[in-house]
Formats: C-alpha cells, structure tokens, sequence
C-alpha cells in the first residue's frame, strides 16, 4: 500500500470526525432556532467572534466525548518500522491501515494522540477553572462584602501566592519531591472542599426558613458532594468511580491554586462595587442575611463579568497545562496530553515537524475559540 495524499488524508479526517459533525450540526441549529428564547446567550449567533469561538470550542468537546469513535489506535501503541512516520504511512496489520498524521518519535499515531489529548486537557480545565472560581467567590464576596480586617487578611494572603511567578510555582508544586508527601492531597482536601460549601452555603442562605427544602436539598448535596469529595481528594472512594491518579491530582490541585487568588480579586472587587448599589439596601431593610445578600443579589449582578473570567481562564489553564507537559511536569511521560505531545516531537521538528505541529495547532485553535467566545460575550454582558 502506498502513502496517502494530502487530499485523501484530508477526506479520511473528515470521516473520522463525523460524529462531532453531527453534533455540531445539531447543537448549533437548535441554538439558532431558539436564540431569541436564549437571552443574552442567543445574541452569540449574532456575531461572527461568537459563532466561530462557539463552533470551535464544541469542536473539541465533541472531540473529546467521540474521542473512541474517533481514534484510530491506540494513542500508546507502538508500530514496527513507523517511527517518525510521515502523514499517510501504511500501519499494516493495525486496527486502522493508515498513520493519517504521521507517527511521533516512538512510533505511535499523531492523529490518534491529537484526538485522546482533547479529553485529556478538557477533562482538567473546565473543571479546575470551576474550582478555582468557587474558591474565589467564596473568598471575594465577604472580604469584598464585609472589607476590614478580614478583607486585608484575605488580600494579603492572595498576593502572596500572586507575588510567586506563575512557572517557578508550578514547578514547586509538581516536583517529584512535593508529590511524595501528603501536601498535595492536604492541599486537594481543602480546596475540592470550597465548591461543596459554597453550594451549602448557597442552598442554605435561600432556604434557612423552610424546613422541608432545606434539609432535602442539603442532604442532596451533602451526599453525592461528599462522596466525589472523599474520592478525588482522599482516594477513598471504595467503587473507585471518582479517582484521580497522583500525577492529574497533582496538576490539577496546582493550576487551581495558581488560579483560585485571581479569581479572588476579580470577585473580590465586583462586591467592593456592587455593595453600595439600591438592591443590596433592600435587601438589607428586608432583613436578609449576609450570605443571602452576597449569594442572591450581588453574585447574580456580577455574573457577566465572571462568566467572561470563566472563559478567557479556560484558554489560560489550557495554555498552563501545555506548558506543564512541555516541561514533563505532572502528568505521565506517555500521556496524549499536547502539550507532552508537542516536548516530544520538538526534537525532530526540522525533520519531522509533523510530530509538534498537530498537537500545536490543536490547542491553537482551543485557546482561540476560547478567547473569540469571551469577547464575544463580553460584549454581550456590556450590551445587556
């Protein structure tokens, strides 16, 4: 068999993402049908920014739910004579006949690590960047909210994790000589701990006074909440459904705690704003208490400006994350993870560029649709 063209690589790509085709076809004609009943939101098909940021991030999230469907080996296997392989090389006697991006270094299938590498990096940072954000607006709102003492306390503390360059933590925390004690998973246990009290804290400031929602809806959380809380940051989950192996956990904790002082800031000095405005003394003749007031009325007068945060620190964890792997920090030295993926054919990339380019070019266009749909929603919140 001979090597494939460039056309012919290109068509066998296109057949191989048709299950992200499919959804995305779907998605965004029923986002377009009902975007006059969508709010603000609705307003993204509006806009060009918007609709190519938005296409281009549920690329990769169907991406990475398809991952399965879409590979075409195993992004660990190593083939026989395909090392460095250029784009099109027959794989014969494998799963798939064809390396349609080439091989890396030790033979495995660029495509293949490409497509894994997308759960891989979406499974971390959406999730961390939520973390990170209860963790800020469970620290901002009150010091924002109640200032003094416990505002310059919390200030200072979040200057000091900010005062450290970004690189220089990172390395601090993923060092192997800091993953073999148990600072990372005390670390873990306190901030996977800030999302379940926040949504406590939440639930509770709404229904303190009724009895019966109160104690469902607590119970509700508190269960499934401390169960994924036991797992992920105590691996102590018995049916091991929610575990995170040392090297995620650890990657993770660190990009939320890189992340979480910003965060911090961001909410701290919208409820420095929003405290003084008329809602808020209603609310306060009313005789709310001040986690209502912080959790009801100024956070959801704050959330253009957060959920806008929420996107552009996607594109920044995401470009965190890369630049772990690069360095070989956190995550194992096989993984499919881009940015591993991209330290790995770096050696070769003026012979074999292929290697460093698929996965480069792969978390280009997340950060850019990332960076497209926060304009577009800022924008958006602006108008509104």
């Amino acid at each position: 068999m001979e090597a494939l063209g460039w056309i012919e690589i290109l068509g066998r790509m296109i057949l191989r993402f048709a299950p992200v085709w499919a959804g995305l076809a779907l998605i965004l004609s029923l986002g377009w049908r009902a975007r006059a009943r969508l709010g603000p939101a609705g307003r993204l098909f509006g806009s060009w920014a918007g609709l190519a940021g938005l296409t281009l991030v549920l690329f990769w999230v169907l991406t990475a739910l398809f991952a399965d469907l879409i590979a075409t080996h195993d992004p660990l296997a190593q083939l026989s004579g395909l090392k460095n392989a250029a784009p099109g090389s027959p794989a014969p006697g494998s799963s798939y006949p064809v390396y349609l991006l080439g091989g890396d270094s030790l033979a495995r299938d660029c495509f293949s690590r490409m497509v894994v590498g997308a759960r891989r990096v979406l499974a971390i940072a959406p999730a961390a960047t939520l973390c990170a954000l209860a963790v800020g607006m469970l620290l901002g709102l009150p010091a924002g909210f109640v200032g003094g003492r416990l505002d310059a306390a919390l200030s200072f503390l979040a200057n000091l994790v900010l005062a450290f360059p970004v690189i220089l933590l990172f390395y601090l925390l993923v060092t192997p000589e800091i993953r073999q004690t148990a600072l990372p998973r005390i670390i873990a246990a306190v901030l996977f701990l800030m999302p379940l009290l926040f949504l406590v804290l939440l639930w509770h400031s709404r229904f303190r006074t009724r009895a019966g929602p109160w104690a469902l809806g607590l119970a509700a959380i508190l269960g499934p909440g401390l169960w994924i809380w036991a797992g992920l940051a105590l691996d102590a989950d018995p049916s091991g459904l929610w575990r995170l192996e040392p090297g995620l956990l650890t990657v993770f904790v660190a990009v939320v705690f890189v992340n979480a002082p910003t965060a911090f800031r961001i909410v701290r000095g919208l409820a420095l704003d929003l405290r003084h405005r008329d809602y808020v003394a209603a609310a306060r003749t009313r005789g709310e208490g001040p986690w209502f007031i912080m959790l009801w009325e100024i956070l959801p007068n704050a959330r253009g400006p957060l959920i806008v945060d929420a996107c552009l620190r996607v594109g920044y964890t995401t470009i965190l994350l890369g630049t772990l792997g690069f360095f070989g920090l956190g995550v194992s030295p096989e993984s499919p993870d881009w940015g591993s993926t991209i330290n790995d054919g770096r050696r070769f990339l003026a012979i074999y560029p292929h290697a460093a380019v698929v996965p480069a070019l792969a978390l280009l266009s997340l950060v850019l649709g990332l960076n497209l749909l926060a304009d577009a929603l800022r924008t958006v919140a602006r108008d509104d």
